[in-house]
């Protein structure tokens, strides 16, 4: 039987250095299996949790959309305004005020009324009512943010609002949580959006029917939700006040020339 030569180096499939070794690779294609492994588990579960954020109600698309403003006074339906929507802030077009467009923000709170061709920009007070009830909500007490643009307006319907939820239905295919409205002014029902927190459809006391239509879940720029810099904000009191100090220095010039 041919002699092993020591210097040629251990046998590698015997003896303890053999079984050492084997058990050494053993646990390395452990650790490689268990790695592996766990990076599919890694993978699939990113997958999964996107599947559900993708499936879950108004994923993607809360408080960035855009739609169309229809307004029926009994028989007549009002012409078509447009309305934009990001993150709490609203913008809203209508023919009524064809030189400008109004800017909402239900954090702030403010209103403004804009007007690009003369680069100014004041409160919208009571000029329309779109800026007091077409704003960002919450599902579970709409009547919060309503009050507080009612406040900013210094409407009559600054009192205390109460809302009182009296059912749901579904508007195009959207599921809406039915409120009655009590304010100082009346009463009047919101059907509020689920998912976008804003009102779908609003019913006033005399019978004014505000809703969207054609609700668009699309991306909004932040430039369109701010007054541009470069605007100055028009106060008409100050400007009466100019007027009426004008005045009284014109009569008072006048009183002097009188001989």
């Amino acid at each position: 039987m041919a002699s092993r030569n020591p210097t040629n180096g251990a046998d590698r499939t015997a003896g303890p250095i053999g079984a050492a070794l084997c058990l050494f690779e053993m646990f390395e294609m452990g650790k490689r299996a268990v790695f592996v492994g766990l990076h599919q588990a890694i993978r699939l579960g990113a997958v999964l949790a996107g599947m559900l954020a993708a499936a879950s109600p108004g994923a993607g698309r809360a408080q960035q959309f855009s739609a169309d403003i229809v307004m029926q006074q009994g028989m007549a339906a009002l012409a078509p305004g447009r309305l934009r929507v990001l993150d709490g802030k609203a913008r809203i077009e209508v023919p009524e005020f064809a030189d400008g467009f109004f800017l909402i923000d239900t954090a702030t709170p403010s209103a403004y009324f804009v007007q690009p061709g003369l680069r100014i920009y004041m409160d919208a007070r009571r000029s329309s009512q779109l800026t007091r009830l077409l704003v960002s909500v919450d599902t579970d007490g709409p009547c919060r943010n309503w009050q507080a643009m009612a406040r900013l307006a210094g409407s009559a319907e600054q009192g205390n609002w109460r809302c009182e939820r009296v059912g749901e239905e579904l508007i195009d295919g959207r599921a809406a949580d039915v409120f009655r409205v009590l304010s100082g002014s009346g009463q009047l029902f919101g059907w509020i959006d689920r998912d976008r927190k804003f009102p779908l459809r609003i019913k006033t006391e005399d019978g004014t029917v505000i809703a969207l239509a054609h609700i668009r879940d699309e991306p909004q720029s932040a430039s369109s939700f701010a007054v541009p810099p470069n605007f100055r904000k028009f106060s008409p009191e100050t400007l009466i006040e100019r007027i009426e100090r004008s005045d009284v220095l014109i009569t008072g010039e006048k009183d002097k020339a009188r001989p």
